[in-house]
């Protein structure tokens, strides 16, 4: 009987053991597909001759980032991105090349982005919540633009297909003067562009190669 005593305490000794050393399941590190993706900005024009103005819609040209996703504890994820400030295009559809050239002069210059100097957008999460579902997120992080950083909060709408793509969908507003940006001003200021600019997400994510 002894010897059948000891024999479990054993047996549980070493599923204790096994419990407490056991490893959790790593987060799968996914790599954003910028052909597939899209980041774009709009701004919107202001002033009392906005009429002869026009919205600006800016694209991201080249970009990279990573996602670590938990799939079994989605807040224990976490995204990266860097957007190189210089690949910066406007598109805005319907001016000429003349006017576009000019924006984007202007955009990447000392006056606004000053790109040279700060050469990367960057943002980096710091947590994630679960709204109403799973799929429905809060991702918190700082935003380093234009030599600033700031906490940001993105709502993100999320899908993971069944061949493991992750894709993401967000919208956030931000103001260029919380980032030490002058809002663009021509014809003495009768026209210019409004001081807050949306920024568009749509992600698409696939399993980093090991």
């Amino acid at each position: 009987m002894n010897d059948l005593k000891k024999a479990f305490a054993l047996f549980l000794s070493a599923v204790f053991a096994l419990q407490v050393g056991a490893t959790p399941p790593a987060r799968t590190a996914y790599s954003i597909d910028p052909q597939l993706s899209k980041i774009e900005i709009q701004v919107a024009r202001d002033g009392f001759l906005k009429a002869f103005g026009h919205d600006h819609v800016v694209s991201a040209e080249k970009y990279s980032g990573e996602i670590q996703f938990d799939s079994g504890k989605v807040e224990s994820s976490s995204v990266e991105f860097v957007v190189e400030a210089a690949s910066l295009k406007v598109l805005d559809p319907g001016e000429s090349v003349k006017d576009r050239n000019e924006v984007q002069e202007t955009m990447l210059g000392e006056q606004v982005l000053d790109a040279t100097k700060y050469p990367q957008i960057r943002f980096s999460s710091t947590s994630v919540k679960v709204g109403s579902s799973v799929s429905r997120l809060a991702v918190e992080g700082s935003l380093v633009l234009h030599g600033v950083t700031k906490a940001l909060t993105v709502p993100v709408s999320i899908q993971v297909a069944n061949d493991g793509t992750i894709t993401a969908d967000a919208e956030v507003l931000l103001l260029q003067s919380d980032f030490g940006i002058t809002p663009y001003k021509a014809v003495g200021g009768t026209v210019r562009v409004k001081d807050k600019l949306k920024l568009i997400f749509h992600i698409v994510a696939r399993k980093t190669p090991a």
